[in-house]
């Protein structure tokens, strides 16, 4: 577990891991209308059962000097418009990781590596 984030405040430091970064990342992605799973096989149905807990499966970030980089990758489901699910991703990752850490999110690179055909 890498800590890039580090800051002083006047009674100690904040450190941040990579992986928080990377679950807030992945919880609010698997939010989205649309999205079935991140890449990591991370269903929806999955993430009751698990209490959102191992998000960061199919989510990479990079974070230097309090910048953000996040690429995700996810399958989308069926008859779902990929560029309208992909902006609602990118707009909700950025959102949930700004307010959480404080962290400035500069780029948010969705995947799409498959589409689900059928419902459950």
């Amino acid at each position: 577990m890498e800590e890039r984030l580090n800051e002083q405040t006047t009674i100690g430091n904040i450190s941040i891991a990579d992986d928080v970064v990377a679950s807030i990342a992945g919880i609010a992605a698997i939010e989205v209308k649309g999205v079935s799973k991140l890449t990591g096989n991370i269903s929806k149905e999955l993430v009751s059962k698990l209490g959102k807990k191992n998000l960061a499966n199919g989510v990479k970030v990079d974070i230097d000097k309090g910048a953000v980089k996040v690429y995700i990758s996810v399958e989308v489901e069926y008859g779902n418009s990929i560029k309208k699910v992909s902006e609602e991703i990118q707009a909700k990752v950025k959102q949930s990781v700004e307010n959480m850490t404080g962290l400035t999110v500069k780029v948010v690179n969705v995947v799409v590596s498959g589409i689900k055909l059928e419902k459950n």
